[in-house]
């Protein structure tokens, strides 16, 4: 997962996964939901984000481990 902001839009894109998005859809005011081929969600593409969101913090929670496995 990868987050881009984009100052001069005002514009924060929340790419979920590196596959091309084929289609798009409106979930909310100024919230797009970009999909895949399959039909799956690749990114949300945010708009007037710094009036929408707390942009000076990020924090993760609870995310799973990865598991390395040593040969």
């Amino acid at each position: 997962m990868k987050l881009h902001y984009y100052p001069d839009t005002d514009t924060l894109y929340i790419e979920l996964s590196g596959r091309p998005s084929v289609d798009s859809d409106e979930i909310s005011n100024d919230v797009v939901a970009d999909f895949d081929a399959e039909g799956n969600i690749v990114g949300l593409d945010i708009e007037h984000a710094s009036k929408r969101l707390d942009l000076r913090t990020l924090e993760t929670e609870s995310l799973p481990a990865l598991a390395v496995k040593i040969a």
